[in-house]
């Protein structure tokens, strides 16, 4: 048997729940072969209330980690945190460079349960290099403002246009995650083709055991496309796959609950 092939460019979540550890763990629920570009390791002081600390790899070994998996060859990407300019120019280069048509942007701007942006010029970087050569880019709200230059959203008609200005900067696809930060009685999405909008609709799942939902559905859609499905769908499907991982949350330690991620497979599939 052969399994398609998957990459991510990402950064490590030593507590395991997000990062390509995420990104690995939902691979494998899809019958996908995941392979990794590491790009930073992220640690959390239990002795600091969790706090977050970055440690960058190197650019150069990034590249090596890059060289050995695309001379594999694979069928589908994705990004998550990417942390410097450098780097992001290096994926597009790479994605460029590898002919890569099945690109998932996943913009990580900040660390779960941290709310300082890694590195803002970063912002600039992703819309120059990356929109561009996105299949389908998956902000969330804050994500998506940044990238489009609107500010904070807070309603539908607000995504609609953040959408719109973002698909305008080269993404072939958008998906804008409003979960239940949204003003709306269920967990909504938006999706963008260039075309029409698309609501995706869950009911909300009261929880705080959430972390590494983002990473989660990005590695879900990049899956879904490597196996062969149409970007719409493949998005479609992601969503009920994340939203059955969130459902099925559970407590780490006193800091963080993580998703779920083989919660479709075993409860709801």
């Amino acid at each position: 048997m052969t399994l398609k092939k998957t990459l991510t460019i990402a950064g490590s979540d030593t507590s395991g729940g997000a990062g390509i550890q995420a990104d690995l763990k939902t691979f494998q629920e899809h019958g996908v072969y995941g392979m990794t570009a590491l790009t930073t390791v992220v640690t959390m002081d239990p002795n600091n209330h969790w706090h977050h600390n970055v440690h960058p790899l190197s650019i150069d070994t990034l590249e090596a980690q890059l060289e050995t998996v695309l001379s594999v060859g694979i069928d589908a990407m994705k990004t998550g945190m990417l942390g410097t300019v450098e780097i992001i120019e290096l994926a597009a280069k790479k994605i460029d460079q590898f002919g890569l048509d099945k690109v998932v942007i996943d913009p990580v701007m900040v660390c779960k349960g941290e709310d300082e942006v890694l590195n803002p010029e970063t912002t600039d970087a992703m819309r120059e290099h990356l929109l561009q050569r996105a299949t389908v880019v998956t902000p969330n709200l804050f994500e998506a403002g940044q990238l489009a230059q609107t500010g904070p959203i807070k309603t539908i008609d607000g995504m609609k246009e953040a959408a719109k200005k973002i698909h305008d900067l080269g993404a072939k696809n958008v998906i804008i995650k409003g979960g239940k930060q949204l003003e709306h009685d269920k967990a909504l999405d938006l999706f963008y083709d260039g075309k029409e909008f698309t609501l995706l609709e869950e009911e909300k799942v009261e929880t705080s055991y959430n972390h590494g939902a983002g990473c989660t559905f990005a590695a879900a859609i990049t899956s879904n496309l490597a196996n062969g499905q149409d970007v719409k769908e493949a998005v479609q499907n992601a969503k009920k796959f994340v939203t059955a991982a969130i459902k099925h949350g559970f407590k780490l330690n006193e800091y963080v609950g993580p998703v779920m991620h083989g919660a479709y497979n075993r409860f709801e599939k």
